[in-house]
């Protein structure tokens, strides 16, 4: 729907995962029959939920423990990990200062430079330990450390911005990554984000990403939408980006999947965003509630540190359980932030779908009071979904 907003510019209509619901269809399923799993890259995984390459998420434990839980986590190669031998005393330190004096003690302690070295050690560690080597870097680093990632055989790489494009401007004493280079020399494969239009992610897939991360904004410790005015609500988002990959496949048999990054908290959220078309989503806070996770309570935007316009800031999440009852069960919360998987082979027996692909093609419709229609009693009481 195209909207005018003045005489000189329109608008298109966008929603966000909030906004919409699913509607069950002619069948049902038991939850035991639904096959939740997927694959990128030749790497096949039981649960299509990706934990953020976030440092207050993800360190060499987080990974090896998704890993074995059937999921995947994304080390962050820029951030603390690989810039101080023992990250410990640091997150001790950005998890105990107040609010006013963290932005500054995080552009300090994120100045430190990155060491190749403790690239090679991060991704040996994870790997010896049995666990999927996914690693994030920017785009600036994948120019400056891809031989090094590439030395230590991590096993999926992903190449991270808020957003990316394979039209990239430069000054011209900067040579921009050429992505579709990048692709195709890494000897493993290559994960290209964020985007959140369609043009853009089947440029992306025709520049040889094996997957493409979608969503600019949503993340629960991102500030880029205010600071930038730039994003696209989820929902329109993914199944725009959706329908590239479609038509790339129908076009190539290639088929590269799309995932939802960020804005993503409850199960309800994950099933909806398969709905709109995602193979996989990703998600950073609820991962940080994790007895496991190295943020002690805490989680933090991967843009927080930029010494010119930092776009991220630290929220208090608490610890609610082990990484294994957010992600597998059993819950003891109600609110829909455990139990994940639970979550989701549950709505797909109650909308009949057996697999990914038939989730994906489900009814989807847009119900802007599906949170709050008769939940007066659990918002005034804060239970439940009134939290």
């Amino acid at each position: 729907m195209t909207i005018q907003l003045g005489r000189g510019k329109t608008a298109r209509r966008a929603y966000g995962i909030d906004e919409i619901a699913l509607v069950p269809g002619t069948r049902t399923l038991d939850p035991s029959l639904a096959d939740t799993s997927w694959s990128m890259g030749g790497i096949e995984r039981e649960i299509p939920i990706i934990a953020s390459a976030m440092d207050g998420v993800i360190d060499v434990g987080m990974a090896v423990k998704l890993s074995q839980l059937g999921a995947m986590g994304v080390l962050n190669l820029e951030g603390i990990q690989t810039r101080y031998d023992d990250p410990n005393p640091i997150l001790d330190r950005i998890t105990s200062v107040g609010k006013d004096e963290f932005v500054p003690l995080m552009q300090e302690l994120y100045a430190e430079p990155v060491k190749p070295e403790l690239i090679k050690r991060r991704i040996q560690e994870i790997k010896s330990q049995g666990g999927i080597a996914a690693v994030s870097i920017t785009p600036v680093g994948a120019t400056r450390f891809g031989a090094a990632i590439a030395e230590a055989g991590a096993d999926i790489v992903f190449v991270q911005a808020t957003v990316v494009s394979t039209a990239h401007l430069s000054p011209e004493a900067v040579t921009p990554l050429d992505l579709a280079d990048f692709c195709r020399e890494m000897p493993m494969p290559v994960v290209l984000g964020n985007c959140v239009t369609y043009d853009v992610t089947l440029n992306l897939m025709k520049a040889g990403a094996a997957g493409v991360l979608v969503g600019i904004g949503p993340g629960a410790a991102c500030t880029s939408r205010g600071v930038l005015g730039v994003g696209v609500p989820q929902a329109t988002a993914v199944a725009d980006c959706a329908a590239a990959r479609d038509d790339y496949f129908q076009e190539t048999g290639r088929y590269v999947p799309v995932i939802a990054d960020g804005g993503l908290v409850t199960g309800g959220d994950i099933c909806k965003c398969i709905a709109c078309g995602a193979d996989a989503v990703m998600i950073g806070s609820p991962f940080a509630r994790a007895q496991e996770a190295p943020g002690r309570g805490f989680h933090w935007g991967m843009a927080t540190p930029s010494p010119v316009l930092p776009r991220g800031t630290r929220i208090r999440v608490g610890t609610t359980g082990t990484l294994e009852q957010i992600l597998r069960g059993p819950a003891q919360l109600d609110d829909g932030t455990h139990n994940f998987l639970g979550a989701l082979q549950t709505s797909m027996g109650t909308l009949g779908a057996k697999d990914i692909r038939e989730m994906q093609q489900v009814e989807v419709i847009v119900a802007p009071s599906l949170l709050t229609e008769g939940k007066v009693y659990q918002k005034a009481q804060q239970l439940g979904m009134g939290k």
